[in-house]
């Protein structure tokens, strides 16, 4: 699981350092209802963070998320970002509690370490396919054909071209 998760990380760095210029990524695009790469890359960045900086205290809350501007406007601060969280992401599993602020009581649901991982993974690649479209409607067509595709998908795509 961490060897898929750093691949899609991977990926999405690519794609990043393969853009013409950071206008590429800061670009509102229309069929994303006006957001950019960069807005879509800091969301994915920005809940892997949460995982990382809640592991220590097993609490993990995704709405507080810190936003930063620096992350969706400058591509070379989220590449850093994004090598940082492939480099730290292998933990051992633990229990972590998922904090939600559901109108303004907390609200907490029991997991694990290696599902929420799992969760963030299935999350870069949702986000990773929102970017392709962004990316296409740009007319910027040199991107990987499986980026934005689950391993699952793949996987079944594989058996059935046999």
């Amino acid at each position: 699981m961490f060897s898929i998760a750093r691949n899609a990380l991977g990926e999405l760095i690519n794609v990043l350092r393969d853009l013409p210029d950071n206008n590429a990524y800061l670009y509102p695009v229309e069929s994303l209802s006006g957001a950019s790469i960069g807005q879509h890359t800091r969301h994915i960045i920005e809940l892997y963070q949460c995982l990382l900086s809640g592991y220590e205290a097993g609490v993990v809350n995704y709405d507080n998320r810190k936003r930063d501007q620096l992350l969706e406007t400058d591509r070379d601060a989220a590449i850093v970002a994004l090598q940082f969280i492939s480099s730290n992401l292998e933990q051992p599993d633990k229990e972590i509690a998922i904090q939600y602020e559901v109108y303004e009581s907390p609200l907490f649901i029991v997991s694990n370490y290696f599902r929420e991982v799992y969760y963030n993974l299935e999350h870069c690649i949702h986000h990773q396919a929102l970017i392709k479209v962004g990316l296409l409607a740009l007319q910027i067509h040199a991107v990987p054909e499986q980026f934005g595709v689950a391993p699952s998908t793949i996987q079944y795509r594989q058996q059935c071209a046999q």
